[in-house]
């Protein structure tokens, strides 16, 4: 039996992360994983950045016909992204059992990414509960800093390295997410232009947020894209959080960064990543955010709610 063997277990959703150490033991893993998917008749996704997208595509040969692909590095860039787009997988499916290699964490990302992907891997244990679905994460061992590896052992209730499948002793369920989740955002440079805004000042708000893109050199589209980020989250600034805020607006490397910020609480840590449904508009603005911008953080505590929206220029 290989380590990646074993994941259908009695329940419904099944997280493992898996820590490798090279090319071949991460084709090796990862490729087993997926046969036994596709053996079982199990729709299989795999959502993994680029390059080793291309190494699992080749290692599966012909097996590969019958499993989805998707680009982590584009799906993933903002992780806010991947549970709503599991989902519509695992939804769509029904009553099969699914499952899917997800790798949202790897060298190289921002520390602000890293965050939110661990806060995505974390969430992921409540978002899919209830959902017949077994998930293998890979973590690149030698590549990724202690710490990451010490997050992810607290984020999956399973961990398979050197051989071995077995359960983790740190695992915390949805602890880590609500602990960044719940601490504030360090604050915006002083260069920051603020903006306190009621319901009259949207239109307003709007121009700014355009003008202020195309200054950045951000396409028209992706302009467009930000403004409409924008509105979502002050509009629901003005309808459920006292009806005045404040945006925020900066460079930051190569991303144009609007900050919007006011004294409401959100208490669902899945606000925004829950699937769309007509019945229900609660979350709708920041599912729009979350589909349109780059990164997206949201943080809320007795001390208010920040919503923090990145656009790369270009």
């Amino acid at each position: 039996m290989t380590t990646a063997e074993g994941l259908l277990q009695a329940g419904t959703f099944a997280h493992d992360a898996l820590f490798y150490q090279g090319r071949d033991e991460y084709a090796r893993e990862v490729c087993s994983f997926v046969r036994q998917g596709v053996s079982a008749g199990e729709p299989v996704l795999v959502a993994v950045p680029g390059r080793r997208l291309d190494l699992v595509r080749g290692a599966l040969g012909e097996a590969g016909q019958a499993v989805s692909f998707a680009d982590m590095a584009v799906l993933g860039r903002n992780p806010a992204r991947i549970i709503p787009a599991i989902r519509r997988f695992t939804d769509s499916r029904r009553p099969h059992r699914t499952r899917f290699v997800g790798e949202p964490v790897w060298a190289g990302r921002s520390p602000a990414e890293t965050a939110e992907a661990t806060r995505h891997e974390a969430l992921i244990n409540e978002a899919l509960a209830a959902v017949p679905a077994s998930a293998l994460c890979p973590y690149d061992a030698s590549g990724l800093g202690p710490a990451v590896l010490a997050d992810a052992r607290r984020t999956h209730p399973r961990i398979v390295q050197d051989g071995a499948r077995r359960p983790s002793a740190d695992y915390s369920g949805t602890a880590v997410a609500r602990a960044i989740g719940g601490q504030p955002l360090p604050s915006p440079p002083p260069g920051a232009r603020s903006t306190a805004f009621g319901k009259q000042d949207l239109p307003a708000l709007r121009d700014q947020v355009s003008r202020r893109a195309v200054q950045e050199g951000i396409s028209p589209s992706r302009a467009q894209d930000l403004v409409i980020a924008v509105h979502e989250i002050a509009a629901n600034t003005v309808v459920h959080a006292g009806g005045a805020g404040i945006l925020r607006i900066w460079r930051d490397g190569l991303s144009l960064v609007c900050e919007i910020g006011d004294d409401g609480r959100i208490t669902d840590p899945l606000a925004g990543r829950h699937p769309d449904s007509p019945d229900d508009d609660s979350g709708h603005g920041l599912r729009i955010a979350h589909e349109l911008c780059d990164l997206v953080q949201l943080r809320s505590g007795p001390w208010g709610t920040t919503v923090r929206l990145h656009m790369l220029a270009g």
